[in-house]
C-alpha cells in the first residue's frame, strides 16, 4: 500500500494495491472461456461477409452454377456459413475441454478443414470465376471465424 500525505491539508489517501493478472494455466484457462459466445458473434459476422461479398460477385456476373445448370441461392451461403462455423465453434469446445495444447491444435484442425474444404469447389464443375469466389468465400469465413476462436483458448491445458 502507497500513502501520502499533504502538507498543506494534512490528510492522508489510501491507495489499493495493484493487482497482477493470472498467470496460471488454469487461470488463463478460465479466463478464455466460454467459446461459444465469441464463436456465435464470429459465425454470424462470418455469414454477413461471405452473404454480401457473394452478392456482389452475382452481380459482377459469378453465376456459382456448375456444369449441370444449378446455381447456389444466395440464402445458402448465409446457411452453409453458419452451420459449418458453429461446427468449428464445436470443435474449439471440444478442444478446450480435451486437448493437451487446444490453442495449436484447434488452428492446425481448421487450417486442414479450410483447405479441404476448397476440394469441392475444384472437384464440381464450376467455371473458373465460381471456383475462385467460392474458394475465396471459405478462406474469408474462416479468417474471421478461426481467429476469433483460437483467440479464446488456452495455449496449454
Amino acid at each position: 500500500m502507497t500513502t501520502t500525505q499533504h502538507t498543506a491539508t494534512q490528510h492522508t489517501t489510501t491507495q489499493p494495491p495493484t493487482t497482477q493478472p493470472p498467470t496460471t494455466a488454469s487461470a488463463v484457462s478460465a479466463e478464455r472461456q466460454p467459446v461459444w459466445k465469441h464463436g456465435i458473434a464470429a459465425a454470424v459476422a462470418a455469414a454477413a461477409a461471405t452473404t454480401v461479398l457473394a452478392a456482389i460477385a452475382s452481380a459482377a456476373g459469378v453465376s456459382f452454377a456448375d456444369s449441370t445448370g444449378g446455381s447456389i441461392p444466395l440464402l445458402g451461403f448465409t446457411q452453409l456459413t453458419l452451420i459449418f462455423s458453429l461446427v468449428g465453434v464445436g470443435i474449439a469446445a471440444v478442444m478446450a475441454r480435451k486437448a493437451r495444447r487446444p490453442r495449436r491444435t484447434f488452428v492446425r484442425t481448421t487450417v486442414t478443414l479450410t483447405v479441404l474444404s476448397l476440394v469441392p469447389d475444384v472437384a464440381f464443375d464450376f467455371d473458373a470465376a465460381s471456383a475462385v469466389s467460392l474458394m475465396t468465400l471459405h478462406v474469408v469465413a474462416a479468417a474471421i471465424v478461426v481467429p476469433v476462436l483460437a483467440g479464446r483458448l488456452a495455449h496449454t491445458r
